[in-house]
């Protein structure tokens, strides 16, 4: 062609629409079928031929001039598509390629070095694009391919790979030719469960050959901890199982023995025998964990003799261990409205397991036979001896010691405060068989309780009405409802008490604080302490110095205030005394349950000071102990204005560690409050949970698209399937009419005047 066109195409000139020149074509084909039907009664052959085809030639040539065709010319060029080469670079590449042979990436570099030239010949054809995959998709380079690709992502995605592949750099608009993917196939996203027909429709909708080269055939010989399946939390002293699946390639008739451990020691333990043919095995674990927190567990499998992969032989999980139900000892004086309705909202407490007694006599009665001082005779041995540690706390409601020395109680209370000492939960309530009264400012436990009785004296009787303290107002147990000026306000209107026992305050630096007090009470020129709580070692004690808090649930409920106060108050005293997570004045949470390799474990660390405010200015230290015991990685910060702390820890490799974080000492030489949790780093998984590679699924990824298929080791380069390059107008356009000559008017005149002749002879008109 001339003028520098090198294409061209048919076009229609005339100005009709498309629409008229639609219903002009109906009309032509109209006018043909009439002249056929009228004449199927003509006898002779060759007058209906003629006849029909002169109408068919007036019929053609009629619409021929109406739409006026032309030749548009055009000046054309194709443009350069692009051709992507997708390397995996995710972690399931450092596999060996086969038994005793290099690792898959490098298999995959040693093949792309190879056949770089051949690739590069493409360049007369498309743009070649190298890009590495894993979770997503990166461009690289030719140099970083053939030196390869380094092993690092958690998950393979080839589906989102081949998209990003298509959209291409920036998302360009030029056409993807084809792709060439170099990969062990071990696809754990999309395309897990094999090429589906969903994905298969996905991935044919992309319109490109995909062409794959598979890097390893065979799976190696492997035991692994596939996965494991367990609660988010379980209970103390409850059964927890854990069902582990364990998956073993290339091996047969061994005994294997699976086991749980909990930070380094073994908790449970199965023994599975591998059989020919059977891959996969389920493996439950059972244990009852002894004590509350966040623990990481480890699922370990032994390394058997000619295993390739030993990264996946343990998998660790994160477990939080709760209490299902607080157990409560509660040991009453005598009965009284106080006794009566702790014990009630204590026994309809679900999360309480409660064991009370009742002693039925009084400090005046003569002493008798130890069946006749409770309903059951009282197991003291068995209840503040070997079983005392068994109770998640103790409470003393208006009870004396003193008058059941046969009972040999007195023995016992240097038990009852190293239990307290040593962890465990104290709470002395008031009454006139409580606190100086019964003497207890000459016992042990006075080393433990938040208030200093003063022996000999008896109870203020009269109305007390409680007062917040500024500890008090900041504590979370003397918390009735949210806001401070709402919370006094709350306090404020509930009923007065009608006796308390007199008590002093501790000194500062003793652990103690005085939340609610008694302004109109005096001892020693101070407020009589009304609630109190003290830290003492590991354990925590309350003292309630009255008998009468019932009167916050029963009278408040009768005047219309409801008994709500009264449930708060107690429920929150439980929580804060059991060491509820929720009321800790230290408490460390890791930013997620477990980590990949490498990646640092980022705590979120909140402290209190010893009145319960924000501890601003508090220094916390962190750090990540083994399943040894050792401390592998510390951190340390200041709390800012809200008590809050940031510390991240990077641990050494992949395991179950726990994180123990401390707040610097207190008051007093205080020992600094601990808070714990876990964190497990991952050693398997999604890339190392299966060391197979699998070919299969991207011999069907070439199948479905046109694409080609090699396999190594052994196979080479396949011949690479390309979609044809698109063409685009980017020059001149010219249109050559081919409707104006004459003798298509000509053709048309004589068409239609030598049908007319022919039927005027023939007798039609």
């Amino acid at each position: 062609m001339d003028g520098g066109y090198n294409a061209w195409r048919l076009t229609a000139l005339s100005p009709l629409p498309t629409w008229a020149l639609a219903l002009l074509a109906l009309a032509a084909l109209a006018a043909v079928a009439l002249s056929w039907r009228g004449l199927r009664g003509e006898p002779r052959r060759g007058r209906r031929i003629a006849l029909l085809t002169l109408r068919t030639i007036s019929a053609a040539l009629a619409v021929f001039l109406l739409a006026e065709p032309a030749v548009e010319l055009l000046q054309t060029a194709r443009v350069r598509n692009r051709f992507a080469i997708l390397v995996d670079g995710s972690r399931s590449m450092k596999f060996p390629v086969e038994a005793d042979g290099p690792a898959r990436s490098a298999a995959a570099a040693a093949f792309l070095a190879d056949h770089r030239r051949e690739l590069e010949r493409l360049s007369d054809r498309v743009d070649l694009e190298w890009w590495s995959f894993g979770e997503d998709v990166a461009p690289t380079d030719a140099g970083e391919a053939t030196r390869g690709i380094p092993p690092r992502a958690g998950r393979t995605d080839l589906m989102a790979a081949l998209r990003g592949a298509a959209t291409g750099a920036g998302g360009s608009t030029r056409k993807l030719a084809g792709v060439l993917v170099v990969s062990d196939g071990a696809d754990n996203a999309r395309l897990a469960e094999g090429l589906n027909p969903e994905a298969r429709a996905e991935v044919r909708a992309l319109g490109v050959p995909v062409n794959a080269v598979a890097v390893g055939r065979d799976a190696p010989r492997d035991l692994a901890i596939e996965r494991v399946a367990v609660d988010d939390f379980a209970f103390v002293r409850s059964t927890v199982t854990v069902e582990a699946t364990l998956r073993a390639r290339g091996f047969a008739n061994e005994e294997v023995k699976v086991v749980l451990r909990r930070e380094g020691a073994v908790v449970a333990s199965s023994t599975v025998r591998l059989e020919r043919g059977k891959d996969r095995y389920t493996v439950p674990l059972t244990f009852a964990p002894d004590q509350t927190g966040t623990f990481v567990f480890t699922v370990a499998a032994p390394v058997l003799p000619g295993e390739t992969v030993t990264e996946n032989n343990t998998r660790s999980f994160v477990l939080r261990v709760i209490r299902d139900r607080v157990r409560v000892l509660l040991v009453a004086g005598r009965p009284s409205w106080d006794v009566r309705f702790l014990r009630g909202l204590l026994k309809q407490d679900p999360n309480v397991d409660l064991v009370s007694f009742f002693i039925l006599r009084s400090n005046t009665d003569d002493p008798g036979p130890q069946s006749e001082l409770s309903l059951i005779p009282f197991p003291v041995q068995e209840i503040f001896g070997d079983q005392l540690r068994t109770f998640d706390a103790v409470i003393f409601e208006n009870f004396a010691y003193a008058p059941y020395r046969g009972l040999d109680i007195e023995h016992y209370l240097p038990n009852l405060r190293d239990y307290v000492r040593n962890g465990g939960a104290l709470a002395m309530v008031g009454g006139e068989q409580s606190f100086g009264d019964a003497r207890y400012g000459a016992t042990p436990l006075a080393d433990v309780l938040p208030v200093a009785p003063i022996d000999g004296t008896t109870m203020f009787e009269g109305e007390v009405h409680p007062r917040l303290t500024p500890e008090g107002r900041r504590h979370p147990l003397a918390s009735l409802v949210p806001g401070d000026a709402q919370n006094e306000a709350a306090w404020a209107a509930l009923p007065a008490a009608t006796a308390i026992n007199l008590t002093r305050a501790l000194p500062a630096g003793s652990g103690a604080a005085v939340l609610l007090e008694a302004p109109s009470v005096l001892v020693g020129g101070r407020p009589a302490p009304l609630v109190a709580v003290r830290e003492i070692g590991a354990g925590r004690t309350l003292a309630v110095t009255t008998d009468a808090s019932w009167r916050w649930g029963f009278q408040a409920a009768e005047s219309g205030q409801g008994n709500r106060a009264y449930l708060r108050f107690w429920s929150s005293a439980l929580r804060w005394l059991v060491r509820d997570p929720g009321l800790a004045p230290i408490q460390v949470e890791p930013d997620a349950p477990a980590v990949e390799p490498g990646s640092p474990v980022g705590l979120s660390i909140s402290v209190r000071a010893p009145d319960w405010g924000p501890g601003a200015g508090r220094r916390v230290d962190a750090e990540l102990v083994d399943e040894a015991g050792r401390s592998v990685a510390r951190g340390q910060a200041i709390a800012g204005a809200d008590g809050n702390a940031r510390v991240e820890l990077v641990p050494p490799g992949p395991g179950a560690y726990k994180i123990v974080a401390r707040s610097d000492a207190r008051e007093g030489g205080q020992a600094p409050e601990t808070a714990t949790a876990a964190v497990a780093v991952r050693g398997a998984g999604p890339e190392d949970a299966d060391a197979a590679p699998h070919p299969d699924l991207l011999s069907a990824l070439a199948e479905a698209t046109g694409g080609a298929f090699s396999a190594i080791p052994g196979g080479g380069l396949p011949r690479l399937a390309l979609a044809d390059p698109e063409v685009v107008e980017i020059g001149r356009r010219k249109a050559v009419p081919i409707w104006d000559r004459a003798w298509y008017l000509a053709a048309l005149a004589l068409a239609l005047a030598g049908e007319w002749v022919l039927r005027r002879r023939w007798g039609y008109w």
